[in-house]
């Protein structure tokens, strides 16, 4: 990590408590360089793309120190769907002191022009979190996990900001149902795969029928 990105870090962190009031943006960055004893000049130079990039850097932050937390688990010992629904917890409890500047994130991406982003920054998240789970898969199994997982986080994420049960749990319930939903698909397509696999090719009989 450089100089620049530690900064970066420390002004994002001390600007997350202004965002339910001042929004994502230069007003909370600003008071977060302030409390960090910064120059304001500094917001400009590392935050050039406003409250965009300054949401792209708290997703990065996050995907970043769930990794982290992450490694600290022994992942070696669970089975997949409990690295998965370890990896989703991870990545809510960590913003749990920020959820409404979450909540407030999620209302900036949803806006048609940063479409764009809002998928990037969905991606990198699953994908790290498939890699943090041991996944080396490399066909078309590599993109529905992570469509699946992309369902299951959003899902979950919105249960999360409007969930007021004890410690999440009602959260936790719902992910654990979607999880055990999803992992189901992949079996089902291989099933449906091996079975298409030893069904005779249509065109070929067709072909036999009009030659006899």
């Amino acid at each position: 990590m450089t100089a620049s990105d530690a900064t970066r870090d420390e002004i994002l962190l001390a600007a997350l408590p202004h965002v339910p009031f001042d929004g994502w943006g230069e007003t909370a960055l600003r008071r977060g360089a302030a409390d960090a004893g910064l120059e304001a000049t500094t917001v400009r130079r590392l935050f050039p793309g406003g409250r965009a990039e300054m949401i792209a850097a708290h997703s990065r932050y996050a995907d970043r120190i769930m990794l982290e937390e992450l490694d600290r688990l022994d992942l070696d010992e669970m089975k997949v769907r409990e690295r998965i629904i370890a990896a989703v917890r991870v990545r809510l409890e960590q913003n749990a002191p920020h959820r409404e500047a979450v909540r407030r994130g999620l209302t900036v991406l949803a806006m048609p022009q940063n479409a764009a982003l809002a998928t990037k920054l969905l991606y990198r998240t699953v994908d790290a979190m498939w890699h943090a789970a041991g996944d080396k898969s490399t066909d078309y199994n590599f993109y529905s996990k992570r469509a699946l997982l992309a369902g299951v986080y959003s899902t979950t994420l919105m249960h999360w900001l409007n969930d007021n049960s004890e410690g999440f749990s009602a959260t936790w319930a719902f992910l654990d149902r979607r999880v055990a939903e999803v992992l189901q698909v992949p079996k089902v397509l291989a099933r449906v795969g091996r079975i298409l696999e030893r069904l005779p090719d249509p065109f070929r009989l067709l072909r036999t029928a009009r030659s006899a």
